[in-house]
Order: C-alpha cells, then structure tokens, then sequence
C-alpha cells in the first residue's frame, strides 16, 4: 500500500502530477467547471471557451437536456452489451443513420474517435481483401496501434516502433501524388476533410471529387476521419456534404454531448465478419441516450447553420486583425486557424491570461474550436484579445 508521504493536503496539480503519467503537455490550469461556451477555473476565473475540449463540446458545457437523459437512462439500464438488443442503441442507430449521407447503412458503435478510425481500417481490410491503405502528410487519427499508423509524425510514432505495415503518406491536397501512390494492393484511402491537427487545412472540393472517382474505379474505399468536423462543427451536420459522400465515415468527440463515444458509418461496400469487431462499451444504453439528446439539439436548434454563420463571422474578425505575426487565417465553420510567422504557444498562453482558451495545431499555428452555441458577444471578447496578443 502506497501510504502518502505527508499529511499537508495536495492540491489537484499535486495529485495529478504525482500519480498519473505525464503524457499530457500540461497548461497550468485547473477547471472546475462550464456553462454553454465558458469554462471556470478553481479561483472563479471565467474563460471563453475556443477549444470545446478540442472539439467535444459542440453543444456547449452542462446541457441540461443530455444531463436529465444521461441520469433517467442509468436509472433504467446504463450497460447492455451487443449480444443483446436494446430499444435506445435501435432508436440511435436509426436516427444517425437518417442523418448521414445516404451512401451509408449501417454503423458500428465504439468509444472513441481513434476507436471509429481502428474499425474503419479493419472494415475495409476485411471487405477489400486488401491490406494497403493510403494516408495522407499531416493528417491526425488517434495514437491506437491502427489509428497512429495512419497518422502522420515522428513525435508520435517514434516511441512506439515498428508501426503497422501497409500504410503510405502522400501530400493533402495533391490528386497526382495520391494517384502515383495506388497500387493493386490499395483497400482504402483515409483523409480529413480538413486537418484539425495538421494546422486546419481545408481539403480542396476538387481534389476529394478525383479522389472518388478513382476510388470507384479501382474498387477501393475512401474513409472519411470527421472525428473533428462531424455533427454541425464546419457548417454542414458532416463536413463530407460539401465534399463527396465516402464509403466508411468515422465520427466521435461531440456525437454524444460529451460522454465518450465513436461510431463508424458504413456503406453496403462494407462487410465484416460476426465476432470479428466487438466492443464492450460499444453502443451502451447510457453513452446511445446521451447522443438521442445531443443530436436532437443539434438538429433543432440549426447548430451546423449557426456554425456556418457566426464561423463566417469569427473569420472575418481574425483577418481583419492587423499584424505582421499572422502568415495566414482559414477555416470552415467554426473550425478555424491563425497560422503565424513565428511559434504560436506562447501567444495561446497570453490567450489564456486574457481570458480566453485557444489551442496549437502544430507548431506555428492557433486553432479555434468554440462550441457551437458561441455567442456573437462572446466571439467578440475573443476577438478583442486575440488583437491584443497578436497586434
């Protein structure tokens, strides 16, 4: 037994930085608590939120409607395992897939967002008989064994060597170089419509409608990560309705109000064996009930067209911001990016002690992922202190 050295009280940084791994780049804050689109630290400092817990909270903090879902679906029956059936997984699995582009059917439910894009890859291995997948320079899926393949960068994958074969990086963006890397072994291609990670670099229309004309062509499945842009976050429910439809879409972070969830959205391309891809937690009673909840405000309350208006609003603002720092601003919806002449961390940090909490998208670059229930006002007092920091 692990008997604490002293009887002094630990505060909360001391407990964490004592006992869990130090993964996480800390910030040295500690919130304690959130309303809509503002956060609250531990002295009672208000924050405007422009990370949404990196793009979970799109329906902002301590919605009420998921609060009352999440507690009355507990009280009923808070795990049910997929062996069994069950009435509120049924009720999600119908509505989401009334939702999604109509290319797709079915969908597997999981955890987590690098858990849809494990599945999404295993999908299209299973359905391909293929085991070569295309990805692309700078994009992000998750750090699991599958997922951290595809994703690109030393930093992450170097502690963790040898990665899984049959992966291929080409340049975002650039059809030629996707279309040399093709070869008779290619099940799928996996992309961002636009790279949260990578820096918000927006894909090109274009360039996704050859991408699936060649995936067509030579019978090979086109994956869309929208674990970052999915459920209204760049103006449209899902980001693939500006771009083209894929075989196999993967969604999670604020599918479900901010309780842990992923899914992966399947076309009839896809075939997988039974017992082949399980979860434990997958589809549970409580996680499925707090996305009902989540997408029905989504939905109602035209949180993708609000995205699509107040992001245009948000953009407008950060270009007109006059400073010799800023290389360039972009965007989709409320999915936005300041990429600097110089590194960006120490100008989050001013960020945040102004008042205002904002994320890196490597290292040059601020990224802005507010909830969707942002105020004008609220962008505005970002506004203010982003020219404060950045003038």
């Amino acid at each position: 037994m692990n008997i604490p050295e002293s009887m002094t009280p630990l505060t909360t940084k001391d407990l964490e930085d004592r006992y869990e791994l130090p993964v996480y780049p800390r910030r040295d804050l500690v919130l304690v608590r959130g309303k809509g689109a503002k956060l609250y630290d531990d002295r009672g400092r208000e924050y405007i939120d422009c990370a949404a817990n990196v793009g979970v909270s799109n329906i902002g903090h301590a919605n009420e409607e998921v609060a009352r879902a999440i507690y009355e679906q507990y009280l009923t029956l808070g795990n049910c395992y997929g062996m069994f059936y069950n009435p509120v997984r049924a009720r999600l699995a119908e509505k989401i897939i009334s939702l999604s582009p109509p290319k797709l059917k079915r969908v597997f439910f999981c955890n987590s967002g690098a858990e849809a894009v494990e599945g999404g890859l295993k999908f299209a291995r299973a359905s391909t008989g293929k085991s070569e997948i295309i990805a692309a320079m700078r994009g992000f899926h998750g750090k699991t064994f599958g997922a951290l393949a595809a994703t690109w960068g030393e930093e992450y994958q170097k502690p963790f060597m040898p990665m899984m074969p049959g992966l291929k990086h080409v340049p975002f963006n650039n059809f030629q170089k996707l279309a040399d890397a093709i070869s008779g072994e290619t099940g799928a291609v996996i992309l961002e419509p636009v790279q949260g990670e990578g820096g918000v670099r927006v894909g090109d229309k274009a360039y996704f409608q050859q991408v699936r004309e060649l995936c067509d062509q030579k019978g090979i499945l086109l994956i869309f990560d929208e674990v970052q842009t999915g459920f209204g976050r760049t103006g449209t429910l899902f980001a693939c309705e500006q771009f083209v439809e894929p075989d196999i879409l993967c969604v999670a972070k604020s599918l479900a109000g901010g309780i842990p969830m992923g899914a992966v959205l399947c076309s009839d391309a896809v075939k997988v064996p039974v017992k082949s891809h399980t979860s434990t937690f997958g589809g549970n009673p409580l996680a499925c009930a707090a996305a009902l909840a989540s997408l029905e405000i989504i939905v109602r309350d035209k949180l993708p067209e609000r995205a699509r208006t107040l992001g245009e609003y948000f953009l407008e603002g950060l270009r007109a911001i006059q400073s010799e720092k800023i290389r360039e601003v972009r965007g989709l919806g409320l999915m936005l990016g300041i990429e600097l002449k110089e590194k960006a961390g120490p100008y989050v940090q001013q960020l945040t002690e102004k008042g205002v909490i904002a994320l890196l998208a490597g290292a040059t670059v601020i990224r802005l992922l507010p909830p969707l229930v942002i105020t004008k006002e609220e962008i505005d007092v970002a506004l203010s202190a982003m020219k404060e920091v950045l003038a």
